[in-house]
């Protein structure tokens, strides 16, 4: 197995999910939307979906007073199976990036924000084999779990995934996908910024 630039393309490679690997905006958005038809609540939805990344609890409180966030994340949850799997799509790239990485004989880590059994889930709808998934974590908590399992190499579209990477030591390898440009993303200290994953391939080879 060759090893490249700084043992890049052996060990573990961390993958984000939401807007990194998959895209989830119209599933996120019809559990939203069906979340406002349930309470009477106005939920601007393309404004929830053009800032996907962060908790769940954290985007609901920006829609319901703090008291319900528990049974909102609880009804949300619910309705996540029915409504958004389904309509989630793999982001352009997605695929070939993961290939990429089993070719060369690494592994696959997602770590997500999303709680694990959705996250495996989707994954599993989209045809993505992962060999570890970690849900529930975001920012730098994801650091945590990229250090223990191992990734050198962190990818995402957030600010936040950039903290996680910074947080484990590893390289941050930004895709705009998602609410962040290519700009903002190296503005923020990503170490290397992709226009999206079908990019991916030909710069892992090269490391």
């Amino acid at each position: 197995m060759r090893v490249g630039y700084d043992g890049m393309t052996t060990g573990m490679i961390g993958f984000d999910l939401d807007m990194t690997l998959a895209d989830t905006r119209r599933g996120i958005g019809a559990v939203y939307a069906a979340l406002a038809a349930e309470t009477g609540v106005a939920i601007d939805v393309p404004v929830v979906t053009a800032r996907l990344g962060p908790p769940l609890d954290m985007e609901l409180a920006h829609w319901f007073p703090a008291e319900h966030i528990p049974e909102m994340v609880e009804r949300f949850r619910a309705l996540y199976p029915d409504l958004a799997i389904p309509a989630t799509d793999p982001m352009t790239g997605a695929a070939e990036a993961v290939q990429a990485v089993r070719a060369a004989g690494a592994g696959v880590l997602v770590v997500t924000a999303k709680n694990r059994p959705h996250a495996v889930a989707t994954l599993a709808h989209l045809g993505l084999e992962a060999d570890l998934v970690v849900g529930g974590l975001w920012s730098s908590a994801k650091g945590a779990a990229l250090r223990e399992h191992g990734a050198h190499t962190y990818v995402g579209d957030h600010t936040a995934d950039v903290d996680a990477a910074r947080t484990a030591g590893a390289f941050s390898l930004a895709v705009a996908t998602g609410p962040f440009t290519a700009e903002a993303l190296t503005a923020y200290g990503a170490d290397h910024v992709l226009p999206d994953l079908t990019s991916f391939p030909a710069w892992f080879a090269a490391r």
